[in-house]
């Protein structure tokens, strides 16, 4: 429930600043709370939830992200050192936590390892909440790229070497729904706020298109993850030579598609708030780019499983590229509606070749 109030946060806060600027925003204090998410996620998979200690450092992280959501609307103006000394304290705090009593000796290596690298992003993080404007982008930009770089590198730290934490043994089944729940909360976000804009509006008649569409957007994007990768994501880590390596692009790919979800969210807004308006460019890229960068992490996903990516990902990203453009000036509805029936022919197509495919497998009719 934070992060759904995280996630209207984030979608209203690109809605008042609909620019570069904005969205270079967006993103970066999107991927800071998707940190915060995921290392909590990993947390709970390697240690056992139930123990008071996990669970009390489960809370105190809830309330520091309601924290962090609550300074995101003017986290770069004068909230910038709430969010950035919320997220630096709660890097590093919960490491010195786990440290002390997280448990056995290869447990609190790994912890000392994060908290290295923690420290080291924690300068931007400080640096940034003293300067204002672009200064403070630039140097959380720095600092979340630290955060990301030290993951996919292993977090190497001097005398200790890297983390091995993919070959690390994961409990996928845990870690693939907490996957999967963070994204029926985005999905879940977009119908809350879609019902809250419309509903000063009563049930006139263009909005309430505008509420279908922007409906059947989130339905198709919920169909285009569930439908195969999305389910079978447990088996493709168990069955890995390397999980933590499926687990951490699972984690990018869920990036990708959670800020899809929080830009198709502002879609949403734009298109009930002005239905049957022109479109500018600005409103064509965020109703399509959404989609977009939904298909691109489930591309992602798709090859963390399969090592390969089915042609109606590309095609359908080749798409919504092609027929933006030509939307310009219409009707935001119509360009919402343009952009659902390209995820319409993506979500069909998968479901029919993945069809095609189970007959091409299956055995012959007995005789």
């Amino acid at each position: 429930m934070v992060f759904v109030f995280a996630f209207t946060r984030l979608s209203e806060r690109l809605v008042d600043r609909l620019d570069w600027i904005g969205f270079c925003e967006t993103l970066v204090l999107t991927a800071a709370l998707w940190r915060v998410w995921y290392r909590t996620a990993r947390m709970t998979n390697r240690y056992a939830p139930s123990r008071p200690v996990i669970q009390f450092l489960v809370i105190a992280t809830m309330f520091a992200s309601l924290m962090m959501a609550v300074a995101i609307p003017r986290a770069f103006a004068e909230r910038g050192a709430v969010f950035a000394g919320l997220y630096v304290g709660l890097q590093m705090l919960r490491h010195v936590w786990l440290v002390l009593l997280g448990g056995d000796r290869d447990a609190q290596l790994v912890s000392i390892r994060i908290l290295f690298w923690a420290t080291i992003s924690s300068g931007p993080w400080i640096a940034g909440a003293f300067a204002e404007g672009g200064a403070r982008l630039a140097w959380w930009t720095v600092g979340v790229g630290i955060d990301y770089l030290a993951g996919i590198l292993d977090f190497p730290t001097p005398r200790l070497g890297r983390a091995g934490l993919g070959r690390q043994r994961i409990a996928a089944e845990h870690l693939a729904e907490r996957y999967r729940q963070i994204l029926i909360i985005g999905l879940g976000e977009t119908l809350l706020a879609s019902g809250i804009e419309v509903t000063p509006y009563g049930f006139d008649r263009a909005r309430m298109v505008a509420l279908t569409v922007s409906f059947a957007i989130t339905v198709l994007l919920a169909l285009i993850y569930f439908h195969r990768a999305g389910q079978i994501l447990p088996a493709a880590i168990l069955a890995s030579k390397n999980p933590g390596r499926v687990g951490e692009l699972g984690s990018v790919a869920h990036l990708i598609m959670v800020l899809g979800i929080v830009i198709s969210a502002v879609g949403d807004k734009l298109i009930i708030d002005a239905p049957l308006g022109r479109a500018e460019p600005a409103w064509v890229l965020v109703i399509f780019v959404g989609p977009a960068l939904f298909l691109a992490g489930r591309a992602l996903l798709e090859y963390a499983i399969y090592s390969r990516v089915a042609w109606p990902r590309p095609v359908g990203l080749l798409l919504l590229a092609t027929v933006a453009p030509a939307t310009i000036g219409l009707p935001p509805v119509v360009v919402a509606a343009a952009a659902a029936a390209v995820l319409a022919i993506i979500a069909v197509t998968s479901l029919y070749l993945r069809r095609m495919l189970h007959r091409e497998l299956a055995p012959p009719p007995r005789t």
